[in-house]
């Protein structure tokens, strides 16, 4: 039998035992610095994050099985920041979750049936590197920037 530990637990009763695991997608999370080798360290040596891709001006880091970016902040852009990755201008502080592939597709089809206005429209970034994952980027009614993303091999969400 395997268990389930909830996130939040209240009450005097042990979590439930049950025969199938359940899983929830991974958050992501993807904010912006001003220093990449001092979130680096930091998120590395303090925190004992795992780090995963970096490029010049970001890093993946593995926090509890959960994905954030730390984006290298960009002052000249004005009120808005974005990061270049894979050729798409990224808003920074963005946040979503990584779906499995076939979630993000139907996802990603019910978000054109409605008209969804896109940041970034769906498409596969990185196509055949290391991290090759399904992406698109839109806003909430608040203006907050959401990433759906998905890994085509879901090994490889913390890979470099």
């Amino acid at each position: 039998m395997a268990s389930r530990v909830g996130l939040c637990f209240a009450g005097p009763h042990p979590p439930l035992q049950t025969d199938t695991v359940m899983t929830m997608p991974a958050f992501h999370l993807a904010f912006p610095v001003a220093d990449l080798e001092q979130t680096r360290t930091f998120y590395r040596d303090v925190l004992g994050c795992v780090i995963g891709r970096t490029d010049a001006r970001w890093i993946d880091f593995d926090f509890h099985g959960h994905q954030i970016t730390a984006h290298l902040r960009d002052d000249a852009g004005g009120d808005a920041i974005a990061n270049a990755v894979d050729g798409d201008r990224v808003p920074v502080p963005h946040f979503g979750l990584i779906l499995d592939w076939y979630d993000w597709h139907a996802l990603a089809d019910r978000l054109r049936e409605r008209q969804t206005d896109f940041i970034i429209e769906p498409r596969i970034r990185f196509a055949g590197e290391v991290g090759e994952q399904a992406t698109m980027f839109l806003r909430d009614p608040s203006g907050n920037a959401l990433e759906f993303k998905s890994f085509r091999d879901p090994a490889q969400v913390f890979a470099h």
